[in-house]
């Protein structure tokens, strides 16, 4: 559950089931048109990327995981995830399970050009470490990344100085200056195909319920 609140107090309520961002994310989502999208898939991304890259423009915001004490930083976006992987199946939150009742949030907060090159460095190997048991170890003595802040809860509140974009499942909301995210567990029921036998003995599959 994404409670958004406008620069003029009024407040709206959304369900989303990946996603929320906040920044580059809400960027493309604004800027990328459906059509682009359809017949260019991943590629359309690739302008309003290079230039939020480009411009390199970090925001204030204070913060609070789960009611605990608020923390202040600058970002240049803020991702809310209930799963870690992008279009394009880059994997950006490797800790995300998406029935784990938790949600994922990653702040990207580089310093200039080199810390966009260190994201983007860290994201390959993540992508990698998913195929090769090499790559994970080698991940996992990796250093922590300042330019890549990871933390986890059931609930992610935050306040911004100046109104920014969101975006919910790839969809923009417009502008917002407090959002408060937060997860419900077992709240998606899920209907799957039961085990069956052979399409020649003539059995039907049944259809069980399942819980996310």
């Amino acid at each position: 559950m994404a409670e958004l609140e406008d620069e003029s107090g009024a407040r709206r309520s959304h369900t989303f089931m990946v996603m929320a961002g906040i920044g580059l994310d809400a960027e493309m989502a604004e800027s990328t048109s459906a059509i682009a999208k359809k017949h260019l898939g991943w590629f359309a991304y690739v302008t309003p990327i290079a230039r939020s890259v480009i411009a390199n423009k970090l925001f204030h915001l204070d913060y609070r995981i789960d009611g605990g004490r608020v923390r202040s930083t600058r970002a240049h976006t803020v991702i809310v995830g209930n799963c870690g992987t992008l279009t394009g199946n880059m994997l950006l939150i490797p800790a995300a399970i998406i029935d784990d009742g938790l949600l994922d949030v990653v702040m990207m907060r580089p310093t200039g050009r080199f810390g966009w090159a260190r994201i983007g460095t860290r994201l390959t190997l993540q992508g990698l470490a998913r195929r090769s048991p090499l790559s994970r170890r080698l991940l996992q003595q990796t250093p922590d990344l300042h330019a890549l802040a990871y933390v986890q809860g059931t609930r992610f509140e935050a306040r911004f100085d100046a109104p920014h974009l969101i975006e919910l499942d790839g969809d923009s909301f417009g502008h917002i200056t407090r959002v408060r995210v937060s997860v419900r567990p077992g709240a998606l029921h899920v209907r799957v195909a039961a085990e069956t036998n052979s399409v020649e003995k003539g059995t039907a599959a049944r259809q069980r319920p399942s819980r996310l």
